[in-house]
């Protein structure tokens, strides 16, 4: 049960980064998913650990990180398109 917890928190992470940036991720729901564990990741790293935690995901971190991951995303995928 924490392994799809910890995917739906993921996925939930993923598709907040898209709306406060306005930017869709590539791959639906799989995409919002990878893009949410990814920028959890990402975050724990850059910023540590602190603020409420879900599925042993730090929610604060790991949105900045998944907003950083989205938005470096849209550009590569952007660039990719010129």
């Amino acid at each position: 049960m924490g392994f799809i917890l910890y995917l739906i928190v993921g996925g939930i992470i993923g598709w907040l980064a898209g709306l406060i940036l306005g930017k869709d991720i590539p791959g639906g729901i799989i995409g919002n998913i990878i893009a949410g564990i990814i920028g959890a990741w990402l975050g724990g790293e850059l910023l540590g650990s602190f603020g409420p935690e879900l599925a042993d995901i730090s929610i604060i971190p790991a949105l900045i990180g998944s907003i950083i991951l989205v938005f470096l995303l849209s550009l590569i995928m952007k660039s990719m398109r010129k």
